[in-house]
Formats: structure tokens, C-alpha cells, sequence
């Protein structure tokens, strides 16, 4: 009966998703955000990027930084005790979430790696992450805005959007085979901090298949003990004086990142650096950092880009789609 119940509601949940976003319909709504202070039309394609329909820029498709929604293509996301499905749905209300607002955006003309127009959209941003419809994201080491974090911690407080079913340490967003580019020696996996929203690569010549997922196996630092280590840092008379530009949040993420690889982060320099460091190994060798643990973290489902869309979609994207290995499936019996 259990099982009957959650299919039911799988299916509900898609007629509702279809109501509400027009899955069927291919006419694409246009919004309005105002961009450098003018107001233009634009499409979101999804809750993260949206193409320019008027006005300077008009035709450039936008990147806006800061953060990232889950892919949209289909079920292609699972961790905790979510069904790949349930993500989907809320990276559709995501897009539904962008296109009804309307936004205060601004750009310096600059793209990224693919030729998109880099967009800020700060109001939008801290709006998707309060709301747990997307993660805070930047594509290095460094540490997302303050602002960016503490609305994201509010959402994985209450348990909001995608926060509901569980919390990664990491959110798997892009995974790359070797046979997409056989001439490189290395391929690498994007993993998103749902700590601190900084980006790690995780590198390898692996080859992956159609429609299999792919798991991250995370090492997770002890949260209780790094947070108490982190409140000492803080209250320390010789390091709270260097800390001052860091939030709570950055301290915690400077004594879990130690815990788990033995390393602080590349961009924690200056005079704190070294204090920190020794502070950090004094603490290990107390004890007081506890012990990481390994569990299975977020999965992503690897579908080359060319069969995501259209009539060559690949089957796996359709219906309910598919679950990772290992998990029960409580949803269809």
C-alpha cells in the first residue's frame, strides 16, 4: 500500500509539474528583470540561465553566477532518501520560481568557457537558495557570498526544497567520460560544497555508459566536533583578531576541510593562515577534530548532452526514470 501511495503521488506531482510549467507546451515564457538598471525581456531555459530578448545583449544566453539549480532534463539527481523523480520536479519549480519573479540583474560583459554573458542577479539568488530550489555555487575554491550561505543554511534548517530528504556533503552537478575527449590524460566530476557552495574536481579516465549513475563516495568530517572546534577558533584571543573577515560558516569549513584531507583552503592566506594551521593540528592531535566517516553521498546520472533533448532522448530520462544501484525502491511496489 506504501508503495502505491508514493507511485500516486509521483504521478500527481508530474500532472501538477505539467499544469504548471507547460512541460507539454512549447511556447517559452518570457519574464522581465531589469539588467544594468534597464528593464528586457528574457527566457528562462531553466532556474539558473536565461537568454536576453531584447536590448543590447539581446540573443546572449545568460549564465547568472552565484548559484546552480539541478539539471532539468530529467531525473537525473539522487541523495538521501529522495527519488530522482522528486528532484526533478523541484528543478522544474526552480525554472517556474525564476520566471515569475522579477529580478535586479547586472553584467560587466564578460562569459564564461561555453560563450554565455555572466549575469548577477543577487535578489534572485538569495530568493532560490531561502527557498532550497537550488545551491549555492562558485567554480573554484573560494567560498560562495555570505549572504548566498546564510540563506542556504536557513533552507537545510528547515528542511525546505531539495534540503527535505537529506544534506550531502557535495552536490554532484556535471559528470564527463573519458570517450567524450579520449585525447585528454585526465576527466573530471564537478562537486558543489553545500557547506561553504566551493567547487572540487573529482578527476579520473573513467569511461561511463548511457543512463548509468554515478555515486560520490564522501568523506565526512565530524560535525559536531568541527563546529566545537570552529566556536574556539573564534573565541580564541590570538586567532579571533585574523578571523574577523570570516563568518562562522568559513570557520566551520576551515575545520572540516582540515579534518577530512589535512589541508586548509587555498584561498584562507595572509597572517591567519599559519595560526589557523597550527591550531588546527594542535586540535587533531587533542582529539578534538573526532574521526570523518565515509558514506555515499549525491548521485548524478550521466547522459551525454546530445541525447537529453528531442526525440533522441535517452530512455532512461523518461517516465520516473531510474534509480541508482544499492537503492530500495519504496516508490513502485
Amino acid at each position: 500500500m506504501k508503495g502505491k501511495i508514493a507511485t500516486g503521488f509521483l504521478g500527481l506531482m508530474g500532472a501538477w509539474l505539467i499544469a504548471l510549467t507547460g512541460l507539454r507546451v512549447e511556447a517559452e515564457a518570457w519574464s522581465r528583470v531589469f539588467l544594468n538598471g534597464i528593464p528586457i525581456p528574457v527566457s528562462f531555459n531553466d532556474g539558473d540561465s536565461f537568454r536576453i530578448q531584447a536590448g543590447e545583449y539581446q540573443g546572449s544566453q545568460c549564465r547568472l553566477a552565484g548559484f546552480n539549480a539541478l539539471e532539468s532534463f530529467g531525473p537525473a539527481h539522487q541523495w538521501g532518501s529522495w527519488h530522482p523523480y522528486e528532484l526533478y520536479v523541484i528543478a522544474k519549480m526552480a525554472t517556474l520560481r525564476a520566471r515569475r519573479g522579477v529580478w535586479h540583474c547586472f553584467t560587466e560583459g564578460k562569459r564564461d568557457g561555453y560563450g554565455r554573458l555572466l549575469v548577477e542577479c543577487p535578489d534572485l539568488v538569495v530568493s532560490m537558495l531561502r527557498e532550497g530550489l537550488a545551491h549555492a555555487y562558485q567554480p573554484d575554491d573560494t567560498p560562495a557570498r555570505p549572504e548566498y550561505l546564510r540563506a542556504q543554511q536557513e533552507a537545510i534548517r528547515e528542511g525546505r526544497g531539495m534540503w527535505a530528504h537529506g544534506v550531502p556533503a557535495f552536490v554532484m552537478t556535471s559528470l564527463h567520460s573519458a570517450t567524450e575527449d579520449p585525447g585528454k590524460e585526465w576527466h573530471y566530476d564537478r562537486l558543489i560544497s553545500t557547506n561553504d557552495g566551493h567547487s572540487e574536481s573529482r578527476k579520473h579516465r573513467n569511461i561511463y555508459q548511457e543512463c548509468q549513475w554515478v555515486c560520490n563516495d564522501e568523506v565526512v568530517a565530524d560535525a559536531i566536533a568541527t563546529r566545537a572546534v570552529a566556536r574556539e577558533m573564534r573565541e580564541s584571543a590570538s586567532l579571533s583578531p585574523l578571523l574577523k573577515e570570516w563568518s562562522n560558516l568559513h570557520l566551520i569549513e576551515f575545520a572540516s576541510r582540515f579534518s577530512r584531507t589535512g589541508e586548509l583552503p587555498a584561498y584562507l592566506e595572509g597572517p591567519a593562515r599559519d595560526p589557523v594551521l597550527r591550531f588546527l593540528e594542535a586540535a587533531r592531535a587533542a582529539g578534538k577534530l573526532g574521526e570523518p566517516t565515509l558514506r555515499r553521498g549525491s548521485c548524478m546520472l550521466y547522459v551525454d548532452f546530445h541525447r537529453r533533448y528531442g526525440l533522441n532522448r535517452a530512455p532512461c530520462l523518461n517516465g520516473h526514470g531510474t534509480l541508482p544501484p544499492g537503492v530500495p525502491d519504496h516508490w513502485s511496489h
